[in-house]
């Protein structure tokens, strides 16, 4: 117990740093994401620009999915879930990891698994991170065994869970082991092994399976081999099938009120909103959005929907200015926009009144289908 104390605690320290760089630093790749959607439409098709703007765009993602790491060391952070197959996940996220590699993956995961409820980017990235290092520690090739199966944990078992119906996966590498020496140190922030690695994903993965309400432990020998175990609280939730919508932004009208702090975030939503047909104005903060949603309905010429910044440091946010604009219109439409944030109001947006959520960093096409969802309600 002293020692899960002493990991948690490294990783809520760690957290207040890397949270705060994260969020402004997903402030600045949504200029950066947004400007480059848009400059891909005035490229003609197979030029060089676009290719390279292409390759900018897949770099600025790969940028995303960092912030989007640390962000999982926020103090608190809640996971963003939805009810998942995780047998799925574990397939899907082996076979791209592995591929090009010499080593293959065995399964053994039954039909009947239960369900999940998680946060699908997160555990993705927890199977990778123990996939990378079992294809790392196993330079010559060699057999990945993932598995998992149901288990219910009663007061017999020593693992510090809930009792309850678990999902327990297992990955079990034949590489070079782990000294007991340094299996002590595995899930602390920046400890590797490795030249190559920053010594952040097993830390990642600790703290995600921790805010899932799981456990993630290892067993390891050198010479032989390493095994790791994760706990997953099972769900009694069906599943819901998503359709994935690609193609061209959708195209609308109306008017439209942007707030956002960051002077970066309302020029390129400014661009991106004439671009797909929209009039755009924009508040720096919760106060200045009021007053602006106000003259704007006094005049007759209210605006459509709302845009909102859910936090501005040293002023009001959306979280504060929603309840204030829903008393002048109750029937306001309002998105709240963020970074990939573990605030509550982010999983349960509309709990606080607003009809849609928008994660920065975010392109032409996010920002299209979330005015058109809550514009059209369709």
């Amino acid at each position: 117990m002293e020692e899960e104390l002493r990991k948690a605690g490294k990783l809520e320290s760690i957290g207040i740093l890397a949270g705060g760089i994260a969020h402004d630093f997903n402030n600045i790749l949504t200029g950066v994401i947004g400007n480059i959607s848009l400059a891909k439409m005035y490229a003609e098709p197979e030029s060089e620009i676009l290719k390279t703007l292409k390759d900018a765009e897949g770099a600025s993602l790969r940028a995303k999915d960092l912030t989007h790491q640390l962000l999982t060391f926020a103090r608190g952070g809640v996971p963003v879930k939805e009810t998942a197959s995780i047998a799925e996940i574990i397939k899907d996220t082996v076979r791209f990891t592995l591929r090009g590699s010499n080593v293959q993956c065995k399964f053994s995961i039954p039909d009947d698994l239960w369900s999940v409820e998680i946060d699908i980017g997160q555990i993705n990235q927890v199977i990778d991170n123990l996939i990378i290092n079992a294809d790392q520690a196993m330079p010559e090739g060699g057999l990945i065994k993932a598995s998992a199966e149901n288990i219910t944990i009663g007061e017999e078992h020593s693992l510090p869970l809930k009792k309850g119906k678990y999902i327990e996966i297992t990955v079990e590498d034949g590489g070079v082991g782990i000294s007991e020496e340094h299996l002590q140190l595995i899930f602390d922030p920046y400890f590797s092994t490795k030249q190559k690695g920053s010594g952040l994903g097993l830390a990642i993965s600790y703290s995600i399976i921790k805010n899932h309400g799981g456990y993630i432990t290892v067993e390891s020998k050198l010479g032989v081999g390493t095994t790791f175990y994760i706990y997953l609280p099972a769900s009694e939730k069906e599943i819901h099938r998503k359709k994935t919508e690609e193609g061209k932004p959708i195209l609308g009208k109306g008017r439209v009120l942007l707030m956002d702090d960051e002077e970066v975030v309302r020029n390129v939503a400014g661009r991106i909103l004439e671009v797909i047909g929209y009039e755009g104005e924009f508040a720096k903060d919760g106060a200045e959005a009021i007053e602006m949603y106000e003259q704007a309905k006094e005049s007759g010429k209210p605006f459509d929907v709302v845009i909102m910044d859910l936090t501005v440091p040293g002023g009001m946010g959306g979280k504060e200015a929603t309840p204030k604009l829903l008393s002048i219109n109750p029937d306001a439409k309002v998105i709240v926009s963020s970074g990939y944030s573990s605030d509550p109001i982010m999983v349960n947006y509309e709990k606080y009144g607003f009809k849609g959520i928008i994660t920065k960093p975010y392109n032409m096409g996010e920002l299209s289908k979330i005015l058109h969802k809550v514009i059209t309600g369709k």
